[in-house]
């Protein structure tokens, strides 16, 4: 493949580029799954002969990734334990305006995105912040994306916080031999954060007034409708389907409440109807009442289905659908899914406006809320890929010992790893392997809290930054920037920083960390300066996704909760990326020396 050259590139270099490109397009227009995207990658690098099987696995056995793998078992303890839960609901307050309100929300869930999961922290928060909005007389939207902003300008405070940060300091030691410290962009990281802060205050008028789409589930009536059978109907002692019941004009049957307080749903085609039976329909309520006429029923003279009238067995939960999901484009009229995880769609409601359609017969699309009904208690099993469930946030688990004891595992690993007592990958092995043995956490919790898809994806961004090294596109690329920028390496360190900040509003920003990393890397070789400034000033750009809510798995986290807008995430953003890029830029520069 070397002997083949076409505009300075050699055909393994072009295969590369053909291949990360078709990837992009496909994620960018395309349902199919970002693990399997980068698995398709990996698998046609190996194919084309561009990598050979040692350089193609080499992502699975890369240092960085398996340091990845192993911080969810800590997670994992750390959340069973009640650690996260225990600081989300006592850290917050009071605060009397909304400035303090966003200072008192960003810092601590900043401080937590350091050390944590920053989707993880952000799940944990969206809830107990709705409620907390409500409390302050503030909209949702004017907090929750400053919630996302302060987990991504958190997580780039340490080596650990955000996986980007792990796989560009990964990458540097095998170049270099250097291990980096656990806090070698945390003043940075810090500096960038207090501007953030300050800039939400600042651009505050940018951020929306929305409704949330909890608010408009918050009157059932709106959408639900009773019908009582009266003694007299026809329809006794048929089923369900038998009646022409199961789906109606406008709407379905989504439950049965019988005159014992019995409730059932979802509703069975086979199941009977009774006198006294309440029913309770869901949809466009106007059409649905003709059934009095149509079918012989008569209205319930008192609504049971309400939020503040659900009964014991019984529970109403608010769930997002994620970009991926497999629900997206679908209606639920053609899935099973309600029957195989039992529960029942109530209604549907899209950037903050509930849709007044029969809700299983709505397309669904990524960012649009559920209302489902589901028994007491009831989980998701794990089956519902990326449909976000928000639990009850006054849920708190037991606080006890293992909260404390939990606290102090992760505490010892941040602390045997920036003293350099143990490198980072075993100083995380011994505080997962801890958990374990002190029952903060079980095998079967940690393999669960394990994301399998996350982990393919960085496996497979080391892989692509391999590729681009080894086929000549760093080199080429690197010279081409110094052709335009000369050696001046503030300007190429710009350039770049601005590159990886725009492209990873639309892709992961591990990938675009692993993408520019071999090329900022040899730009600083060629130029015969330290590449350590280039190298921190890139995992600040690839982590500082502010303007498309696709940038982030948290702003899509946020997105329905907040009831927002594609252009909202524009308004507010795009300022933030070149406050953000400038301030990268010159804190770098001012503490670290070419």
């Amino acid at each position: 493949m070397e002997d083949i050259i076409f505009l300075g590139l050699n055909l393994g270099a072009w295969i590369t580029i053909v291949t990360v490109l078709s990837m992009f397009l496909t994620l960018l227009f395309t349902k199919l799954r970002e693990d399997v995207a980068f698995l398709g990658v990996i698998a046609v690098l190996l194919l084309t002969g561009v990598l050979d099987t040692k350089e193609a696995l080499g992502g699975f056995s890369s240092g960085s990734v398996v340091v990845i793998g192993v911080l969810f078992a800590v997670l994992a303890g750390l959340v069973h334990t009640g650690v996260l839960q225990w600081i989300v609901r006592y850290l917050l307050g009071t605060p009397k305006n909304y400035s303090a309100a966003v200072v008192r929300l960003m810092l601590p869930v900043a401080a937590l995105s350091s050390v944590l999961s920053n989707t993880t922290v952000v799940a944990l928060f969206v809830g107990i912040v709705k409620m907390w909005g409500k409390k302050l007389n503030i909209a949702p939207s004017k907090l929750l994306i400053p919630l996302s902003y302060a987990s991504g300008l958190g997580g780039v405070c340490t080596l650990i916080g955000t996986p980007p940060n792990l796989i560009i300091s990964g990458l540097y030691t095998t170049d270099t031999g250097e291990q980096l410290n656990i806090f070698s962009t945390t003043i940075p990281g810090l500096v960038c954060l207090a501007v953030g802060v300050l800039s939400i205050l600042a651009l505050r008028k940018l951020l929306p007034d929305r409704r949330s789409a909890e608010e408009s589930f918050e009157k059932t009536t709106d959408y639900t409708v009773e019908m009582l059978v009266p003694a007299d109907c026809p329809h006794i002692g048929e089923t369900v389907k038998e009646a022409g019941l199961t789906n109606v004009e406008g709407g379905r049957l989504i439950e049965i409440v019988r005159y014992d307080k019995e409730v059932i749903s979802p509703v069975p085609a086979d199941e009977f109807l009774m006198g006294g039976d309440r029913l309770v329909f869901a949809g466009r309520v106007a059409e649905i009442i003709h059934l009095q006429k149509s079918h012989g029923l008569v209205n319930a003279d008192h609504p049971v289905f309400s939020i503040n009238e659900l009964d014991k067995k019984r529970q109403l939960h608010t769930a997002y659908i994620m970009p991926g999901c497999p629900l997206a484009g679908k209606r639920m009229s053609n899935t099973t899914i309600e029957h195989d995880h039992q529960f029942t769609l109530v209604a549907v409601a899209r950037k903050g406006e509930r849709i007044s359609e029969s809700p299983r017969d709505i397309e669904l699309k990524a960012g649009d809320s559920l209302l489902i009904e589901c028994p007491r208690g009831w989980k998701d099993t794990g089956g519902i890929q990326r449909l976000q469930f928000v639990d009850d946030p006054s849920i708190l688990p037991y606080s006890g010992s293992k909260t404390l004891l939990s606290s102090l595992i992760m505490i010892a690993m941040i602390v045997l790893s920036s003293l350099e007592i143990m490198p980072l990958l075993q100083s995380a092995m011994l505080a997962a392997i801890a958990m374990l043995v002190f029952r903060c956490c079980t095998p079967t919790q940690v393999m669960k809290a394990i994301d399998w898809n996350i982990l393919m994806i960085f496996a497979g961004s080391v892989v692509i930054g391999t590729a681009i090294q080894k086929t000549g596109m760093a080199e080429v690329m690197a010279n081409g920037m110094m052709s335009l920028c000369g050696d001046n390496p503030l300007l190429v360190m710009a350039m770049m920083c601005s590159a990886g900040t725009f492209l990873t509003e639309f892709i992961s920003n591990t990938a675009a960390g692993a993408i520019f990393y071999p090329i900022v890397y040899q730009a600083a070789v060629s130029m015969g300066v330290s590449p350590l400034p280039f190298i921190i000033s890139l995992m600040i750009a690839v982590s500082s996704s502010f303007a498309t809510p696709i940038g982030s798995p948290t702003h899509m986290l946020v997105y329905g909760p907040g009831g927002y807008r594609f252009g909202d995430f524009l308004k507010i953003g795009i300022p933030m990326n070149f406050i953000i890029l400038a301030v990268n830029l010159i804190i770098v520069n001012l503490i670290y020396s070419f």
